[in-house]
């Protein structure tokens, strides 16, 4: 039986993965839950012309959306990395209060992934969020994205 955190991480890992064939953003999927529920899912879609649409950030509007709030107090966000800063602090004015991700921006950055080297942990600390992180959440799965990203997607400086 699958538990439910890999059940979540598993869906982001399906948002990430159907940018294998759109070629609309990198292999970065985020899942956001609510009372046990799927809220929203979505990929990274910034190759669409927006830098601003990164997997977290997608997934919270349509999240926003759907619950009618920008405030998603009660809601854990899976994402398949390290959020960036951007993105955490998207999380924090969303009120979501846990993160669970894969890689991390080390991770991303190994990948060849243009990324700000200012980890969640940091973050959090210096402004004081209390957010819960949990790092590693079916990490090998994860990672094996930049990898099927690296031999299928064109060339460009991602």
């Amino acid at each position: 039986m699958v538990n439910k955190k890999n059940r979540f991480m598993a869906a982001a890992i399906r948002a990430a993965s159907a940018n294998f064939k759109s070629f609309a953003g990198g292999p970065f999927g985020a899942c956001i839950v609510k009372n046990g529920r799927i809220i929203a899912c979505a990929g990274n879609t910034v190759l669409n012309g927006d830098a601003t649409c990164h997997a977290e950030i997608n997934a919270i509007r349509m999240a926003s959306q759907k619950l009618k709030s920008y405030d998603l107090s009660g809601c854990v966000i899976y994402s398949t990395t390290e959020p960036c800063p951007m993105c955490f602090g998207a999380v924090h004015w969303a009120r979501i209060g846990k993160i669970f991700y894969g890689t991390t921006i080390a991770d991303a950055a190994a990948a060849g992934f243009n990324e700000l080297k200012i980890s969640c942990a940091r973050l959090n600390g210096l402004g004081r969020a209390g957010i819960a992180l949990y790092p590693g959440l079916m990490r090998k799965e994860c990672e094996q994205l930049f990898g099927r990203w690296q031999k299928s997607a064109p060339p460009g400086n991602y």
